[in-house]
C-alpha cells in the first residue's frame, strides 16, 4: 500500500514537473510506466528502473545516457537502429565508422568485444559507472522517451568521436 501511494505521489509530482518541459507526459503515461515497471519503491533495482529514475533521466542526467566507451556506443547505435529509435541511416553510418576507427571491422572481432555485445543487447554502460538496460524500460511513452533520448545522445557522442 505504501509503495502504491509513493508511486502515485511520484507520478503526480513528476507529471507536474514534466508538463513544463519539452517532454510533456500525461499522468496516464506515468501510470502506465509505473505499471510496467512494477511496484518499485523509487530506487534502482536489478533488472529494472524506477519511475523516479526514468524521470531523472529525461530531465538532463546525460551522463547516465551516454556510453562510457565507444565500443559500447557502437553497439547501442546498432540496438537503436534495430529498434527504430533513431534514424537508421545515421545510426548505421556512424556505427560503421566508429567500428572502423576502433579496428572492429570483422564480425569475429565484434563478437569478442564485450562492450559492443552489451550495446547491441541494449545494455548501456553509462559514463556515470552504472549500466542501463534499455530493453527493460518498456514501451510506455515515458520508456520510449528515455530510450530515444539515450539513442540521440549516443549518436551525437559517436559523431563527435569521428570528428
Amino acid at each position: 500500500m505504501k509503495t502504491a501511494k509513493r508511486l502515485l505521489c511520484g507520478a503526480a509530482l513528476t507529471s507536474a514537473l514534466l508538463s513544463s518541459t519539452a517532454f510533456a507526459v500525461s499522468l496516464s503515461d506515468l501510470s502506465s510506466a509505473a505499471s510496467q515497471l512494477g511496484a518499485q519503491t523509487g530506487t534502482s533495482q536489478q533488472g529494472g528502473t524506477s519511475l523516479s529514475s526514468l524521470t531523472g533521466l529525461l530531465n538532463g542526467n546525460s551522463k547516465a545516457l551516454t556510453a562510457n566507451n565507444m565500443n559500447n556506443a557502437a553497439g547501442i547505435l546498432e540496438y537503436c537502429a534495430k529498434q527504430k529509435l533513431t534514424s537508421v541511416t545515421d545510426a548505421e553510418n556512424v556505427k560503421n565508422q566508429v567500428l572502423g576507427k576502433l579496428g572492429l571491422d570483422s564480425k569475429t572481432e565484434q563478437k569478442a568485444d564485450t562492450n559492443y555485445m552489451d550495446g547491441i543487447q541494449g545494455l548501456l554502460n553509462a559514463q556515470n559507472g552504472q549500466q542501463l538496460n534499455l530493453t527493460t524500460l518498456g514501451n510506455s511513452e515515458l520508456g520510449k522517451q528515455v530510450k530515444t533520448k539515450a539513442c540521440d545522445l549516443v549518436l551525437k557522442q559517436g559523431a563527435s568521436f569521428l570528428s
